[in-house]
């Protein structure tokens, strides 16, 4: 039981790498069978950190793996949409290449500052994730996406900067932080408190 979280956590690197797969050779319904196997992928990462935290194993270790999955995942599934919808792609390329620098600055400043990968786990970026993965379901879908996207785009630049800042904020390198308002907290060496299933 005890290895069920780390299972789950290599089981979404395998979901990425067959969406890939699947989408390089084309098949038939791609778009339905690529919809429920990233479905599935998302379950992985909401469970795998519940599971870790019932069993209480839920270390910086594990949440480092998680995270560092978690990035593998989305690019492989990046890529795998990329090749099935291309078109979506070409016509966001600004905004998309946006996010990606933006993004690529949290794990910048937190290698610069700490020598480790980002693991806050905050809540915003609990809450892009849900809206990536609708906006990727629904460009999966139907090869487009326009009021969604634009969500995405948006929410994932204010998060991206809210992990920024908690990782400028916070003294030592920690994992499980919910917000900016917890990394004030923990500069001034106060116990912040977390959520018992989705944060450390």
């Amino acid at each position: 039981m005890k290895y069920l979280p780390k299972i789950l956590i290599v089981s979404r690197l395998c979901i990425g790498i067959l969406l890939v797969a699947l989408s390089l050779l084309h098949i038939s319904n791609y778009n339905v069978i690529a919809a429920i196997l990233f479905s599935i992928g998302l379950l992985t990462d909401i469970f795998d950190g519940i599971i870790a935290r019932r069993l209480n194993i839920s270390t910086q270790s594990l949440r480092r793996m998680d995270s560092t999955v978690d990035q593998v995942f989305f690019i492989l599934v990046a890529i795998a949409t990329f090749i099935e919808s291309a078109a979506f792609f070409h016509d966001n390329y600004i905004k998309l290449i946006i996010l990606i620098v933006v993004e690529a600055a949290t794990y910048l400043v937190c290698f610069i500052k700490f020598k480790k990968e980002v693991a806050t786990h905050s809540i915003g970026a609990k809450v892009w994730t849900l809206v990536l993965f609708a906006t990727i379901i629904q460009i999966m879908l139907t090869f487009n996406s326009n009021v969604l996207f634009e969500i995405c785009f948006y929410l994932g630049i204010a998060t991206r900067l809210e992990i920024i800042a908690i990782l400028l904020i916070i003294p030592n390198w920690t994992n499980d932080i919910p917000s900016v308002y917890q990394a004030v907290l923990l500069r001034k060496g106060k116990p912040i408190k977390r959520h018992k299933l989705f944060n450390g």
